[in-house]
């Protein structure tokens, strides 16, 4: 029998609505609340796939880099999120949405939280979505050209996800460093 999978979210793979944009369902019953000891959010990965437009202090950036949440490894890091089980076909939509991270087994530095009569049960390996050297090359370079930001569609999602795990893990995921690139709105265009 093969063991099941669950994905440790950290960023927009912490909203329902996100993950099941991509799996094709709704993750919920199969979905935890948890933490993971060994690593930290960082706003450190750049996307592949994503360019925008968008103004900052009266400069127009055309084609810019997409910036997301990633993870940093780190002995004194932690970071709050959600597991959710998925299937083989399930997982390899997620490893397409996530084609510039590299999945990581963390199922022993992961801690379900027991909450709402929930008995913390997975079943399975647990892993993590960990942007890829390339992914943080690419941030860092469009960051030090001033050509980088994060969406502000998709740091409102992050934190209205985090909000509705309850007043601890919002301010759990506030703690994150803050971006070291703009908050704006872009107007995206997919490279493919």
């Amino acid at each position: 029998m093969t063991r099941a999978t669950w994905i440790f979210g950290y960023g927009s793979l912490a909203s329902p609505a996100s993950i099941a944009s991509t799996i094709g369902r709704e993750p919920r019953p199969a979905m935890r609340v948890a933490h993971v000891e060994g690593f930290g959010r960082r706003w450190n990965y750049g996307s592949k796939v994503l360019r925008g437009d968008w103004t900052h202090d009266g400069i127009d950036v055309v084609g810019g880099l997409v910036v997301s949440l990633g993870v940093q490894a780190g002995p004194d890091e932690s970071c709050n999120g959600v597991v959710f089980r998925v299937d083989a076909d399930e997982l390899a939509r997620l490893d397409w949405r996530e084609r510039d991270y590299a999945r990581v087994d963390v199922t022993e530095a992961v801690t379900i939280d027991e909450r709402d009569g929930d008995d913390g049960v997975v079943d399975g390996a647990i892993e993590i979505y960990v942007p890829r050297p390339s992914a943080i090359d690419r941030y860092e370079r469009a960051r030090d050209e001033r050509r980088a930001a994060v969406r502000s569609e998709y740091w409102q999602l992050v934190r209205e996800s985090f909000a509705a795990l309850g007043d601890s893990h919002a301010e759990w995921y506030d703690r994150t460093l803050a971006p070291d690139v703009p908050i704006v709105d872009v107007a995206l265009h997919p490279l493919g």
